[in-house]
């Protein structure tokens, strides 16, 4: 799941860094890229709580909601990608029957986008938890 922050610096070296959809979740970094990697355990940190708590994860809103706050007037937008599949559960084996021609079309698809069958669902599945 994509999730974007928002990085700040006061002396062009250091960065503190916010998880908008994340209210509470920061962290920072003495690098650019140090505040983009510590903010990945932060937003780990974060979900597992709220998971443990017994909530949902948050869907991300669009950037542009984002980029009306004046709070992050001159601030630098970043994404991150993170792994969340591991706060649903352990994995379950499905075994599911389809019709011959739905099962070529979805063939069809999957060779001209240059992915499999599993690929494929598995970005059906991210994208249904966004």
């Amino acid at each position: 799941m994509r999730f974007l922050v928002v990085l700040h610096t006061d002396d062009g070296v250091r960065f503190g860094v916010i998880v908008p959809d994340l209210p509470g979740c920061f962290s920072s970094g003495d690098t650019f890229d140090e505040a983009l990697d510590s903010v990945l355990e932060a937003i780990d940190l974060h979900l597992e709580g709220i998971i443990e708590d017994g909530g949902e994860i948050p869907l991300s809103k669009p950037i542009a909601e984002h980029l009306a706050n004046p709070d992050f007037a001159g601030w630098i937008w970043a994404a991150v990608d993170v792994p969340v599949e591991r706060y649903f559960g352990p994995p379950e084996t499905l075994n599911i029957t389809l019709p011959r021609l739905l099962l070529a079309k979805l063939d069809d698809y999957v060779r001209a986008h240059g992915t499999t069958r599993s690929g494929f669902i598995a970005d059906a599945v991210r994208s249904a938890v966004r």
